[in-house]
């Protein structure tokens, strides 16, 4: 009375057959039909089944083509799908190996600020797994440029990236040399929170090194991170306070941080596990006093 479901070899042929027609509709001369199939395919990147299908079935590196496509919704649902599948590690390792980094950076000085937020989240997800790329295309400037913009997602999402950068070491050179800790140090008195959260991460990855926390010093960093620290609402708090315990590894960063040792105090108390014993943290790097053993000959 039903019919038999076709075997699973059979319909597993059946979506290759089908992601392979949609591959080949992705060059289609008619803008209609490109712009239905990256419809179509971004909806399928909603799916964790859809995206793992994508990816095994090569449809980033066929993609690539759209970047430049004359149509703005076509390009959109491309980098929709690129935001999708980057989400996964396969997914982020796919765009890498498909050399899409560097045409990506560029597309971020060009392109409209909604697709410009999708690179950013395309970017955020890929560089946390590799950067070289990024760098040699010009990534750093041109975020530290993206740190002014009036977008809000897009100042935000800017720092992330930075962020993602700054967690490696030759990133973090990068940040320092084209000076964009002092920018990052501006946005700490963002009006927006999720632009402080992400500023402020990005800040703590950078200051691992001295050059970072020099170049925060010269900034004067600490204001605007005791007053994010202060604020028992701040999203940022866990974050500055980590900042802040960085540049308290400072001679001069420590004696500042001594007046306020109050304010990390007040975070002992904190209904955040983690900010408590963030500030557990700074208090004890603060109160740090060099050994005077030198001083004896």
């Amino acid at each position: 009375m039903f019919a038999k479901r076709a075997p699973w070899g059979h319909r597993a042929l059946f979506k290759v057959r089908f992601l392979a027609s949609l591959k080949t509709l992705l060059v289609h001369q008619d803008q209609t039909v490109r712009q239905k199939t990256t419809e179509v395919l971004s909806i399928m990147a909603l799916h964790s089944i859809g995206r793992e299908g994508l990816i095994r079935s090569g449809v980033i590196s066929a993609l690539a083509g759209l970047l430049d496509d004359p149509v703005d919704i076509c390009r959109k649902n491309t980098h929709q799908i690129f935001d999708m599948l980057a989400k996964l590690p396969e997914g982020a390792g796919g765009v890498l190996q498909a050399g899409l980094i560097p045409p990506l950076v560029l597309k971020m000085q060009t392109e409209l600020d909604e697709i410009q937020e999708l690179i950013l989240g395309t970017l955020s997800n890929c560089l946390r797994v590799e950067v070289s790329e990024a760098l040699a295309a010009g990534a750093v400037p041109v975020l530290k440029e993206k740190l002014s913009h009036p977008s809000t997602a897009i100042r935000s999402k800017a720092a992330w990236v930075l962020l993602e950068i700054s967690s490696h070491a030759e990133g973090k050179i990068e940040v320092c040399k084209e000076e964009v800790i002092p920018v990052l140090v501006s946005l700490l008195e963002d009006t927006q929170p999720e632009v402080q959260v992400s500023s402020t991460g990005a800040l703590m990855f950078a200051l691992v090194t001295p050059q970072g926390r020099s170049s925060a010093m010269d900034a004067e960093a600490i204001p605007p991170l005791l007053t994010l620290v202060a604020e028992e609402t701040s999203k940022a708090r866990l974050n500055a306070i980590k900042t802040l315990t960085l540049l308290a590894e400072l001679p001069e960063g420590r004696q500042t941080l001594l007046d306020h040792r109050d304010t990390f105090q007040r975070c002992l108390d904190d209904p955040s596990e983690a900010v408590q014993r963030a500030a557990e943290i700074a208090i004890t790097v603060i109160d740090w006093k060099p050994s005077c053993s030198r001083d004896l000959f």
